[in-house]
C-alpha cells in the first residue's frame, strides 16, 4: 500500500494571515516556522512513501524548499485543504493507495494518529475516508469551552455513530456536557487530519459546497452533506497534549506544550 502525505498551506487566512510562516519556539529554544514543524511531524510517520507541502504562495514554497521539503504548487482558487489535496493528486505521476491530508496548523499531531488512520483503511477497504478523534480530558475540555465563551473560533468537535461514522463536526463544543458530572467526558476533539482513497478525494471537487460547510467553515462537512461516510478513528493521547494553531493566541499554548514535553 503506497501512502503519501500532503500538507496544505495557504498564506491568506482571515483569522491569521501568514500562519504557515509563524514562528514557534521549541523546548531547546530553537525557533522554526509552523510549516517546518508540520513537515517534521509528517516525516516521522512510519510507512509513508512521500511528503509534499501544497501551496499557491511563493513565500511558503521558498520557506519549504529551504528546509528540504518537496512542494507542489496548487491553484489559488482552492478554498480549503481538501480541494488543494484533490488538485495536488492530479499532479502525481503515480496514484497512491491512500492520501493523507495533514493540515499545516497541527504540528503536535503524533505520528501514531496518522498511522492509526492508515491502518484502519487497510483493515477495512470499505472506508473511503477516515479522520482521528481524541476524547477530551477535563483540562482540555475547559480550554475548548473557554475559547467559545471568549468568542474565539478554535478547535472542532466530532459526534459519531455506534459504528464510528461521523454524524456531525462543529466549532461548537458538542455534545452538551454538564461540568458537574463525574462520568467520562463524551466530547471528542477532532484532530485536523484526513486519510482518503483517491476516488473519494476526486469526488470532492465535483460536489457543491453545502450550507453546513459554509456556516461552520469545516471542509469535511461537504462529504457528510452529500452522503459520503467519514469514519472517526479514536486515538489515545498517550500522555501527550494536543492543540492546533488557529489563532495567534494559540502560539504560547503550543510553545508551552513543547516546553513541557521536551519537543525541540
Amino acid at each position: 500500500m503506497k501512502t503519501v502525505i500532503f500538507i496544505p498551506a495557504r498564506y491568506q487566512s482571515a483569522r491569521f494571515p501568514g500562519k504557515p510562516l509563524a514562528v514557534l519556539r521549541g523546548a531547546s529554544g530553537v525557533s522554526k516556522s509552523l510549516i517546518e514543524r508540520s513537515w517534521n511531524a509528517a516525516i516521522s510517520v512510519a510507512g509513508v512513501s512521500d511528503v509534499f507541502v501544497l501551496t499557491d504562495d511563493r513565500r511558503i514554497e521558498e520557506a519549504s524548499n529551504a528546509f528540504g521539503a518537496q512542494v507542489l504548487m496548487t491553484p489559488a482558487t482552492c478554498r480549503n485543504g481538501t480541494e488543494r489535496c484533490a488538485a495536488a493528486a492530479e499532479l502525481l505521476q503515480e496514484e497512491p493507495d491512500i492520501i493523507v491530508n495533514l493540515q499545516g496548523d497541527a504540528p503536535l499531531t503524533p505520528p501514531d494518529y496518522v498511522e492509526a488512520l492508515v491502518s484502519a483503511m487497510i483493515e477495512d477497504p470499505a472506508i473511503g475516508m477516515a479522520t482521528p478523534v481524541l476524547r477530551t480530558a477535563p483540562e482540555h475540555l475547559g480550554k475548548l469551552q473557554a475559547d467559545r465563551k471568549a468568542g474565539r473560533v478554535g478547535a472542532t468537535t466530532a459526534v459519531f455513530a455506534a459504528n464510528h461514522d461521523a454524524l456531525y463536526f462543529s466549532k461548537e463544543v458538542l455534545p452538551f456536557y454538564d461540568n458537574a458530572r463525574q462520568d467520562a467526558v463524551p466530547v471528542f476533539h477532532h484532530v485536523g487530519c484526513y486519510a482518503y482513497r483517491p476516488q473519494t478525494l476526486k469526488a470532492y471537487n465535483s460536489l457543491p459546497e453545502g450550507p453546513l460547510e459554509k456556516r461552520e467553515g469545516l471542509e469535511q462537512l461537504r462529504f457528510l452533506e452529500h452522503g459520503i461516510p467519514v469514519r472517526c478513528v479514536e486515538v489515545s493521547s498517550s500522555g501527550r497534549a494536543f492543540w492546533e494553531l488557529n489563532n495567534p493566541t494559540d502560539i504560547p499554548i503550543i510553545e508551552d506544550i513543547m516546553a513541557k514535553e521536551g519537543l525541540v
